[in-house]
């Protein structure tokens, strides 16, 4: 009923959001005699804040156009190279660019569609030939394809992977640092060719027992149950998936919102003020972040709920306990991957020293195959995007792949 209740309002807020656009075009309109009222200005803005907080949102389009590459503009393109019922292989192709390092990007099944690391395809297609995991929006899945869990991420790593090639660099972040770096523990196990040169896990939740958050807090503090008779809900009719049985992506960034509220109003506020002083490019920075940022997608039950049991609540890989389809993953199989662990100062997602973990884990692995990086004065969003992921933190992933070439 909750997901029903919720497509209610959004259409509701939906028909709201079109007439305060309308309302406050119609206030900025020279022809209309209110908009020269000392008032129209405050109105307008406040229909405008109105408007794009409360507009429904799809799949946004990561719109890479160009990328500079050697001090020349490069036509990017978006192909795909390969179609899974749960995701698809996406690589950019840039015209003319031909030689350069092989890097698959796993980005987050977390609620947001793989365009949140926008800012990490756009830094590193200079000088990589990129390619990203773009999951599916699981209430789109016909209940017809079947199931997708943990075992299903790791085959679709492994299997994305093997499409590439040999010598494929993977950089994780956030969630998927667990699955790839199981997958990068079976491949190696079975001398996989393809297994990744390099793993770079970015804030990744490898050990959670480490620096706990608010996020694990609230994992950790109810039993599996609770989750799976309260989070839980099915597609409703209007979907391709109906009767899916799904995490929506409404109750995660609920969840995410809640947590710093107070920073979401401040945003919203300071994105008034500057609609009132007429500073639309300040404004419309903030609009591109939550325009990327209320763009959520549902997970698979399956998917979160074994998520939740094995990586947050019983720690089955730090333990040596995490299972692959039946065999053990065991990361001393690790021998010949540059690992690089990267951790923010300020991150409130995954705290210090659950992504360092890994390198722990890697028994069997040289110390000169493993790095550790600490980002100063850095949260979560800003080790994948921003100024210092591009001028602080990209650098090094560059360096270090560089020096793990196959």
């Amino acid at each position: 009923m909750l997901y029903n209740a919720y497509e209610f309002q959004r259409s509701w807020m939906s028909a709201a959001s079109a007439w305060a656009d309308l309302s406050g075009q119609w206030l900025k309109n020279p022809l209309n005699p209110m908009s020269y009222s000392n008032m129209a200005p405050i109105m307008a803005s406040g229909l405008d804040v109105f408007a794009h907080a409360s507009a429904s949102r799809g799949k946004p389009d990561f719109g890479f156009a160009e990328v500079e590459v050697d001090g020349r503009k490069v036509a990017v393109t978006e192909e795909i190279i390969l179609r899974k019922p749960f995701g698809q292989l996406k690589r950019f192709r840039r015209k003319g660019v031909t030689g350069q390092p092989k890097l698959l990007i796993v980005a987050p099944m977390s609620g947001h569609y793989a365009t949140l690391l926008r800012g990490t395809v756009e830094r590193m297609m200079v000088g990589h030939d990129v390619y990203i995991t773009d999951w599916r929006d699981a209430k789109l899945v016909p209940v017809e394809e079947g199931r997708f869990d943990l075992d299903d991420y790791v085959d679709y790593l492994i299997e994305f992977l093997e499409k590439i090639g040999p010598g494929t660099h993977m950089l994780a972040v956030c969630q998927p640092s667990v699955p790839a770096y199981a997958a990068t523990s079976v491949m190696s196990a079975d001398k996989n060719p393809c297994r990744p040169a390099t793993l770079t896990m970015m804030g990744g939740p490898v050990d959670t027992r480490e620096a706990p958050t608010a996020v694990n807090t609230v994992a950790t503090q109810r039993p599996l149950a609770w989750f799976e008779q309260n989070v839980i809900h099915m597609v409703p009719v209007f979907y391709p998936g109906s009767g899916r049985k799904v995490y929506p992506g409404f109750l995660q960034l609920s969840g995410f919102m809640a947590m710093n509220l107070g920073n979401h109003l401040a945003s919203h506020w300071g994105m008034f003020k500057h609609l009132v002083d007429g500073d639309e490019e300040s404004a419309d920075a903030t609009k591109a972040f939550y325009d990327e940022y209320r763009s959520v997608c549902d997970m698979t039950e399956e998917f979160y709920l074994q998520t939740i049991d094995a990586v947050f609540q019983r720690h089955l890989l730090p333990k040596g306990e995490l299972m692959h389809r039946g065999r053990k993953v065991d990361p001393a199989a690790i021998t010949d991957v540059g690992l690089l662990a990267i951790e923010g100062e300020r991150d409130d997602i995954s705290g210090l020293g659950q992504t360092k973990a890994a390198l722990t884990l890697a028994t069997a692995l040289p110390e000169a195959n493993k790095k550790y990086l600490m980002a100063e004065r850095v949260g979560h969003y800003g080790i994948f995007n921003g100024r210092r992921w591009r001028e602080q933190i990209a650098p090094v992933v560059d360096a270090w792949i560089a020096s793990h070439a196959r």
